[in-house]
């Protein structure tokens, strides 16, 4: 055959065979040369160290111990048969024992001999034990000359009985590494791994199979993380720098006359500080003339509306039109009441489009569109179809955009001759580490403060045996006027089971809350849109006290009066979810409440998930317990949980390593943004091949 390199099937190292072959590849994905040398270890087991039997403790997870055997003892008969035999050193005895193997172990143990002795402690009785320990002569452990540092590699019971444990992958390891020494190409500049005394990817892959010193695994396996995490933000640069710093931007030069109007006349309150940072930071992107793609995140009710109202009254002034999209209808309504109650004198056109919106509206909105005389349009996926025409497009808002596919932003976007600049808001606060990757591309700013007397919402957890107290408690808030949210889970697999959930839910709620005293509205996804905005606007305006619901008032619905939420299953919920609900309350100046109801079995994390509720009101603090939770998820927006398909890194532990992966990746394009000097081409060809088998990583193109 050719010469053996890191693309030569597996069938061909020694050890391995067709069968074989079939089976790494199939179990394992090993199909190559290259994928063994990348199928690492997940632990390691440090044979060079020895324990003594009088200091055994309960929470050692093995240990090697070097003595003798005093007694061997076969006991039991059938299935109850086992073997035992009581090893001593110098410090105190152990009992050994085997349920498995008796016939073929009993002869190989001798008295006098010196074994080294590994396995697990176990206790019984008062006593400690080791159960199946592995027992070698100790002249025979020095023959053999074995790695003292054991690598143990995740396998299957399939392979594991063909001979492919952990030991059996070692020895096939073993085999390979001598051939493959040298053949693996080192993308990473060698400057780069000068400055940061980090291996070449070789050596790297080498010693982490068979290193001589845990202290060191970490650094060789850091280095291997650092080119994941480099080469992903080198992707998310080379796009972020292709649309700003090298995309052609509309620019606002003016803070015009309705800007300043509506600042000093009629803006209704004061803002934060965070809120007058992030239109600093706005007006620095939008008079540049390169393109703006920026992310706004700020935690429920932090005033994320009013920088996207003060930046379309910007593009205005400066002869520009507005849009702004929405995932939902409730949530498109909410921004349309807001825009135009405060903008309502002024001289701004602001129109609504949705899927509802009738024909002849529509084609009124068309017309106006393409004349220039409306300015805002505020909107739901229907903004991006092809009859909806800017006639000067200058600004595209998209709020919640992780709902939004990466194609329909594009169409909106494709609507003006120059891009738009895009802002992007999210009320879902983001850990810094995730951010940098899912939003790599954009520049973030985040809304870090709540206006001034606004109360922290007061959040408890009671089981369904309290729901009596609770119900009494309602009634209590709605006596001094107040208005409650009942909320049920809607998950997509389960559609008849919550449906009736609600219903039986409903119906509870209007026995305890009879009518004349009481009226409820209820809105699930079932209803006609105009069935589903009557029941809102009754809970708006007052005319219901309670509204019970299913998750579409998770985001949108803005009733300053509701004091109270109670989250029905909530540990059905993840923490995302259950923080976006609390935020509907809280609003208005009165104290609010959030009332978690559970049943009385809850796993560990639905357990973590509630107290950390029941703790904090600080959305980022709620963002980094959510992603030790769940994970940081997809990074292309397709999956909600799970770790990110990292091979070696993981964004719950190597922030810091992002952060320098970030840094090395902007020092590397301010030098050579095309990559072209020789010592960046192998970087460069690397990047094309990731991209040739990844999903497009931008959020916003």
């Amino acid at each position: 055959m050719p010469e053996k390199d890191l693309q030569t099937s597996i069938e061909y190292l020694k050890g391995v065979g067709a069968a074989r072959a079939e089976l790494l590849a199939g179990e394992l994905g090993v199909r190559t040369f290259g994928d063994l040398l990348q199928y690492l270890p997940f632990r390691y087991v440090d044979r060079t160290a020895f324990h003594r039997v009088a200091d055994i403790v309960s929470d050692v997870s093995a240990v090697q111990l070097k003595g003798t055997l005093s007694r061997v003892q076969e006991m039991g008969a059938g299935k109850k048969q086992r073997l035992t035999a009581v090893f001593e050193d110098e410090s105190g005895s152990i009992e050994l024992v085997w349920f498995k193997g008796v016939k073929w172990i009993k002869p190989k143990l001798h008295y006098g001999k010196t074994y080294v002795c590994y396995g697990k402690p176990s206790r019984f009785n008062g006593r400690w034990n080791i159960p199946h320990p592995e027992l070698e002569d100790e002249d025979e452990v020095k023959k053999r000359n074995l790695p003292r540092i054991q690598p143990v590699y995740s396998t299957t019971e399939k392979l594991s009985s063909r001979g492919l444990n952990s030991n059996g992958i070692a020895r096939l390891v073993r085999e390979l590494l001598p051939q493959v020494k040298g053949l693996v190409p080192d993308p990473l500049p060698e400057s780069f791994l000068k400055k940061l005394r980090f291996p070449s990817k070789d050596d790297a892959l080498h010693y982490l199979h068979f290193p001589e010193d845990l202290q060191q695994v970490e650094r060789h396996r850091n280095r291997l993380k650092l080119e994941e995490l480099l080469m992903l933000q080198l992707l998310l640069l080379i796009r972020k720098r292709q649309t700003t710093v090298e995309l052609p931007g509309v620019r606002f030069e003016a803070v015009g006359d309705l800007f300043m109007q509506f600042y000093e006349k009629y803006l209704p309150f004061e803002l934060t500080s965070a809120q007058k940072r992030v239109m600093r930071e706005i007006r620095g992107d939008v008079n540049t003339g390169r393109h703006m793609n920026r992310l706004v995140q700020g935690d429920v009710g932090s005033g994320k509306t009013i920088v996207a109202m003060l930046c379309a009254l910007l593009a205005i002034d400066n002869g520009y039109q507005a849009a702004v999209m929405a995932p939902t209808e409730i949530l498109a309504t909410q921004h349309f009441e807001s825009f135009s109650s405060m903008l309502n004198k002024l001289p701004v056109n602001v129109r609504l489009l949705t899927g509802s919106t009738k024909t002849k509206e529509r084609n009124e909105i068309h017309e106006m569109l393409d004349s220039g005389e409306l300015h805002i349009l505020i909107g739901t996926h229907a903004l991006i179809e092809p009859k909806v025409k800017f006639q000067n497009l200058g600004l595209a808002v998209i709020d919640e955009q992780h709902r939004f596919g990466v194609a329909q932003r594009a169409r909106l976007w494709k609507k003006s001759k120059v891009a738009p600049h895009i802002l992007v808001m999210t009320a879902t606060p983001i850990p810094r580490t995730l951010a940098m990757t899912l939003y790599g591309d954009l520049d973030v700013s985040t809304i870090d403060e709540l206006p001034p007397g606004r109360k922290e919402v007061k959040t408890v957890h009671r089981f369904d045996n309290a729901r009596l107290k609770v119900f009494r408690f309602l009634k209590d808030e709605i006596a001094k006027g107040r208005q409650v949210y009942v909320v049920y889970p809607l998950i997509e697999e389960s559609q008849v089971m919550d449906y009736k959930d609600l219903m039986d839910g409903y119906e509870s709620i209007t026995r305890a809350f009879p009518m004349p005293e009481y009226r409820v509205s209820i809105v699930h996804g079932r209803m006609k849109p105009e069935d589903k905005e009557i029941e809102m606007r009754q809970f708006s305006t007052g005319k219901t006290q309670i509204l019970v619901a299913t998750t579409v008032i998770e985001v949108g619905v803005n009733v300053p009066n509701a004091s109270v939420m109670v989250i029905e299953s909530a540990e059905r919920f993840g923490l995302s979810q259950l923080h976006q609900l609390r935020g509907r309350v809280g609003r208005g100046a009165e104290q609010s409440y959030c009332i978690l109801m559970t049943g009385d079995e809850l796993s560990k994390e639905a357990v973590v998930r509630l107290e950390t509720m029941c703790r904090t009101n600080d959305g980022f603090e709620i963002a980094e317990v959510d992603l030790d939770l769940r994970g940081a998820g997809d990074i292309s927006g397709t999956q909600q949980s799970g770790q990110m398909q990292f091979q070696y890194a993981d964004l719950n532990e190597d922030g810091e390593l992002l952060k320098t992966a970030r840094h090395l990746a902007n020092e590397l394009l301010d030098a050579d943004p095309d990559l072209n000097m020789p010592e960046n081409r192998p970087l460069a060809r690397a990047l094309e091949r990731l991209q040739k088998n990844r999903p497009d990583w931008s959020l916003v193109s």
